[in-house]
């Protein structure tokens, strides 16, 4: 390389980016011989459809390949950077293309950052077949997509890329880019590379092109431990907002929650804060976690967290953090029960698993006089009529007669509520 190699200006990631399906790494499922995505591109057969998967994944290597393989006017934004003119700019294109019978393609990248406004302006194109929509998305998009343009694309999960599925690609990158390729390694530390990467083919690219820079003229260079953490710079605050950590940060601070110890639950949150983690994934855990493991043993919870996240969406950053360390040290310090979680479980496998029973007859509503004449809301009893608001009826179908989902806890308010429901019901239900 000589004294004065020349830095690409090019990204590394974006030079070695698979060209080919079959140069592809992982998502065996997708892209295999028989794999659903595979045979999409290859038919030149497209529909539109997201992919869910961590930063660094594929998905966009998937979508630039679609680009270059199918036979389509191709468009590409960024949800961070774009907003609804520029998505009907790119409709009215379309439109024109498709009564010319040429096919329009749109990608955007991480989707889940579009409100439901811009979701909605994408939402006639996708369903009339004007525009084929592929989105990126590292979040659920169970939360994050609007159902009714979730309800007009497929969902194709990438999978984790392996250690294996990694290690490849890190030789396919010192063997093929021209730049790397010029460079003698003493010692790759590989598995202390993967690991930093957090799963993240992009970010393991991008450590192992700014730890070969820093060391800059030296065509010699040890890839080891120390190198790689002044590459990372801030090596004590690792975190991949969509990587391994990202996972497992999260399980920690949720069960710091569940665990009562508001010390931990801080700590971890400020590792996902610090790492640049979106407040309001943090508020939106929150919130699940106030009704699956507190419920009613203190049901402010439920109304703390979700003022949490509304003040998380007015606020932002920093002074989100203070209100997510009120919320989370909170819901840490409330007493816990998973009886509300449990019981809707039950009732789940009982709809599930069991007969769809009819509603009986004095349930139904009987808007009509022909309703009445069928017996609709006979022999109903009106539970205000009778002392303590309260008539010992069987509300299920007959068939579930005394069946039980729902057993309060002995801690905070639900010990209340069990001790009313056990006064009610004595002659009915078993409360232990």
């Amino acid at each position: 390389m000589g004294n004065n190699p020349v830095v690409p200006k090019i990204p590394l990631a974006e030079r070695i980016r698979p060209a080919e399906l079959n140069l592809i790494r992982g998502h065996e499922k997708l892209l295999g011989k028989n794999g659903p995505l595979r045979k999409m591109i290859e038919q030149d057969n497209l529909s539109s459809f997201i992919l869910w998967g961590r930063p660094g994944s594929g998905k966009t290597t998937i979508a630039k390949l679609i680009s270059s393989k199918t036979n389509s006017v191709f468009y590409s934004i960024n949800a961070v950077s774009s907003g609804v003119k520029d998505i009907r700019g790119i409709i009215e294109q379309a439109k024109i293309h498709f009564a010319e019978d040429k096919r329009t393609i749109l990608f955007i990248d991480e989707i889940h950052r579009f409100n439901k406004a811009q979701q909605d302006a994408l939402l006639s194109a996708v369903e009339s077949g004007e525009l084929i929509l592929i989105g990126a998305t590292t979040e659920n998009p169970s939360f994050e997509i609007i159902p009714a343009l979730r309800s007009r694309m497929r969902i194709f999960v990438l999978a984790d890329l392996s250690e294996d599925d990694l290690s490849a690609i890190l030789d396919h990158a010192l063997k093929n880019d021209p730049f790397l390729s010029g460079i003698t390694f003493t010692v790759i530390d590989r598995d202390y590379l993967i690991y930093a990467s957090g799963g993240d083919a992009r970010l393991l690219l991008n450590i192992l092109e700014a730890a070969v820079i820093q060391n800059l003229p030296s065509d010699t260079i040890a890839l080891d431990k120390t190198s790689i953490d002044e590459a990372l710079q801030r090596k004590n605050t690792l975190y991949d907002k969509g990587g391994e950590e990202h996972y497992n940060i999260i399980s920690a601070f949720i069960k710091s929650l569940r665990g009562s110890d508001p010390d931990a639950a801080l700590y971890w949150m400020a590792r996902m804060l610090e790492g640049g983690e979106d407040p309001l994934f943090i508020a939106r855990r929150m919130l699940v976690l106030a009704a699956e493991d507190i419920g009613n043993a203190s049901p402010n919870a439920l109304v703390l967290a979700e003022a949490a996240f509304s003040a998380v969406e007015k606020v932002g950053m920093p002074e989100s953090r203070i209100i997510l360390a009120q919320c989370a040290t909170y819901l840490a310090g409330s007493p816990k029960s998973n009886a509300s979680y449990m019981a809707i479980e039950k009732a789940y496998g009982d709809v599930r698993n069991k007969a769809a029973f009819p509603v009986p007859l004095r349930f139904r509503n009987a808007p009509t006089s022909f309703m009445k004449k069928l017996d609709y809301g006979k022999e109903y009893q009106y539970a205000h009529k009778f002392e303590n608001n309260f008539i010992e009826e069987n509300y299920f179908p007959d068939e579930l007669e005394s069946t039980q989902y729902y057993f309060p806890g002995e801690n905070g308010q639900e010990k209340k509520i069990k001790e009313y429901l056990k006064f009610l019901w004595r002659k009915r239900k078993k409360y232990p």
